[in-house]
């Protein structure tokens, strides 16, 4: 069990962790390229990525996807605004008005995100901003029953 002063002092860690911008929390570029590498081999190679699979498939694919969304990501979290720089904007609706989002897509989409966090290695803390912030945007986007 943690003392007063060790729990204070772990509050006080736990908010300051807050205070600075999930691109750094990630690691940087590398740890967005390291969660959008295993986002997509989860997406290509297991059985919770399928409906997604098959989604890039009919779209510019998974090559194509993994790019993107690293530039995206990266000014998502607060790094450099990759995406916005090479077409203008960051609206996740416009990126994917081509795509039907059901909610087996969107959740989909929440589960592979959440592996992929787990093995890349991202501290829980971190995770669950993440994953609130994602799933607000996740829930944004689904435009099919």
């Amino acid at each position: 069990m943690l003392s007063e002063k060790e729990n204070a002092a772990s509050e006080a860690q736990r908010a300051a962790k807050s205070k600075r911008l999930a691109y750094e929390l990630v690691g940087g570029e590398d740890g967005i390229r390291r969660l959008v590498k295993e986002f997509y081999d989860i997406v290509e190679k297991e059985p919770e990525g399928r409906v997604l699979h098959i989604l890039h498939l009919r779209g510019h694919g998974i090559p194509h996807a993994r790019i993107e969304q690293f530039n995206f990501l990266s000014g998502f979290l607060g790094g450099p605004r990759l995406y916005v720089e090479r077409y203008g904007h960051s609206d996740v609706r416009q990126m994917h008005k081509h795509v039907e989002i059901d909610p087996a897509a969107r959740d989909a989409w929440l589960k592979c995100m959440s592996m992929a966090i787990d093995r890349a290695g991202i501290d829980v803390d971190v995770k669950h901003q993440l994953m609130t912030n994602f799933t607000r945007v996740a829930m944004m986007l689904k435009n099919k029953d």
